[in-house]
């Protein structure tokens, strides 16, 4: 009785239309120097990326802000180049718990959609937090790819 119960909170998910082909956007989403450049939202910097793009390889994002640094762990799932990248999600705003973000690239014309679906978030006040923070980071993204 008690697990079904238990609300399971709806996945996040965001698109986007960048003007770039599948395997720039797949490049900049696996190469550390590019991910300093947009993994944070709003004027949040990343000091740190590090990649191990690879299945069963890790990643480590510092997102540095006035509030301190917030530290995104996780591991590679599936890396499908240039069309799906899987990984696991874990910081203080998944409450260290781990979560899956997919990001599935699809040409459109001489663009890519951009769909980014993220899992598992511990409660819906969490799922608003990270829907902003993606956005935030997905405009950044769009604004670097252009």
């Amino acid at each position: 009785m008690n697990k079904t119960s238990q609300t399971q909170v709806p996945a996040l998910r965001i698109s986007r239309l960048l003007p770039a082909t599948p395997e720039e956007v797949f490049g900049a989403w696996t190469d550390p120097d590019s991910v300093k450049l947009w993994m944070a939202p709003g004027a949040l910097t990343v000091p740190i990326a590090e990649l191990d793009v690879r299945v069963g390889g890790r990643f480590r994002i510092v997102m540095r802000g006035e509030g301190g640094d917030y530290v995104h762990e996780g591991e590679y799932r599936e890396v499908s180049p240039p069309h799906r990248l899987v990984f696991t999600w874990i910081s203080k705003g998944t409450h260290g718990k781990e979560t899956v973000v997919t990001v599935e690239l699809e040409a459109r014309g001489e663009g890519t959609e951009l769909t980014l679906t993220h899992e598992g978030l511990p409660d819906s006040e969490q799922r608003a937090q990270h829907e902003g923070g993606w956005s935030g980071i997905l405009d950044k993204f769009a604004s670097q790819m252009e």
